[in-house]
């Protein structure tokens, strides 16, 4: 492989990595590297996660180093140590960057960190990178360190490292205009220097035909037809506030179904269940995972409506996929929300009832109000949010980075 001083080396660190990553940021960097694949003055390189929770299995069977979207992948081993796994992971991928850099002498590199899990660590990699002559960019991600299902030490954890983060890096790129002005406000002190890109997604329609085996095999498994029912797709934390949609859902009169696209979590399910009773419910349905990308797209334009009630957290991938994808967007009211839909969803609170009056008057629709409100949903994304544009901030992010480097 040749170093060339051409380009502007960008190491990314702290996805899972690609090809085949299920998340948002391995959804991120696929998109990036693919949209960027022939650029000539851009040079990425991946640290690709090649063991333990949540390894891909394309990457399991590559070699130690590959190419993929014309990016220079290499794989990152790490000890298998339960939940502390994710930092040494991102600890030992900078590493592996830095040893690069210094072994290929590259000019004014850039490694970009997505999520604060390494503050602790961070100042002397920093240190490190600036006397190679390089800078640290940071994407805060947003608010891990409110997640409920973590304990008190690690929240505080969380806080720290995202505190020492935002202290050592020399830019911090955001998600959300939420989550940059938290940055901006909270702290000041260090005088962050900070900018706004967004994440992306797509308004293409499904490759599936509406006969599609597979759909139709699905829809059959869970007991589902075309337009007949709710979706949310997402994690099954408390944050994303799973049991106010069941019990508003279970408070409502709709004959919809109501069905659940989220990872499994025995304990948290049957202590909800135990609190709400849904099991009594048939329209409430758990259906389990869904990693097909054009089966899940296809799913979600023909459900009736999407409900969203992710309150952690800055632009969401979900929140998007959905906005490009379905007509009817049923949104919790905070600010991330608001910042990405603006006029293409309605809105709902955690208060009693509101969820409720908002679905029973969203069953009560027209098909061409429904329409009205699809076509604000995608035009916003279009706008604002279409991964062409996306990748072209970011295009133009790492060329002023390296032009300035010149100057």
């Amino acid at each position: 492989m040749t170093i060339s001083e051409n380009y502007q080396h960008v190491f990314i660190v702290g996805s899972k990595g690609i090809p085949g990553s299920y998340g948002g940021y391995e959804t991120f960097v696929d998109k990036l590297t693919e949209y960027h694949q022939h650029l000539s003055r851009i040079k990425y390189h991946v640290a690709c996660k090649a063991n333990g929770r949540g390894v891909s299995k394309k990457i399991a069977v590559m070699p130690e180093q590959f190419v993929y979207h014309d990016a220079e992948c290499f794989k990152v081993k790490v000890p298998e140590v339960g939940p502390g796994q994710a930092v040494l992971y991102d600890c030992y991928a900078i590493r592996n960057c830095l040893d690069y850099i210094r072994k290929n002498k590259i000019v004014h590199p850039i490694i970009y960190v997505l999520a604060c899990r390494i503050g602790p660590f961070i100042g002397k990699y920093a240190r490190e990178l600036h006397s190679l002559g390089g800078r640290l960019f940071v994407n805060p991600d947003g608010h891990e360190w409110m997640r409920d299902k973590w304990s008190k030490p690690v929240r505080w954890y969380w806080k720290k490292s995202e505190q020492l983060m935002v202290k050592y890096a020399d830019l911090l790129i955001c998600d959300s205009k939420n989550i940059e002005k938290y940055i901006q406000k909270t702290y000041a002190a260090y005088r962050p220097i900070t900018t706004y890109i967004a994440y992306g997604a797509e308004t293409r329609k499904s490759s599936l035909e509406d006969n599609d085996i597979n759909l139709s095999t699905w829809y059959q498994q869970w007991g589902l037809q075309p337009r007949q029912y709710y979706l949310v797709v997402g994690r099954f934390v408390p944050e994303n506030n799973f049991e106010t949609m069941i019990r508003e859902f279970m408070l409502s009169n709709s004959k919809r179904n109501f069905a659940i696209i989220t990872t499994k979590d025995d304990k948290f399910l049957q202590k909800l269940d135990s609190k709400l009773g849904f099991s009594l419910d048939s329209r409430i349905k758990f259906v389990g995972t869904v990693y097909d990308p054009d089966l899940l797209k296809k799913i979600r334009e023909q459900a009736y409506g999407y409900i969203h009630g992710h309150e952690v957290g800055g632009t969401n991938p979900s929140l998007l996929e959905a906005l490009g994808s379905t007509e009817l967007n049923l949104l919790l009211d905070v600010g991330f929300n608001r910042e990405v839909a603006e006029n293409g969803g309605m809105y709902w609170s955690k208060a009693v009832g509101s969820l409720k009056s908002l679905l029973e008057q969203a069953d009560m629709m027209d098909e061409e109000e429904r329409r009205h409100y699809g076509e604000l949903a995608k035009k916003r994304v279009r706008e604002a949010y279409s991964w062409s544009f996306i990748a072209n901030c970011y295009e133009n992010q790492f060329i002023t980075e390296k032009d300035g480097f010149n100057n």
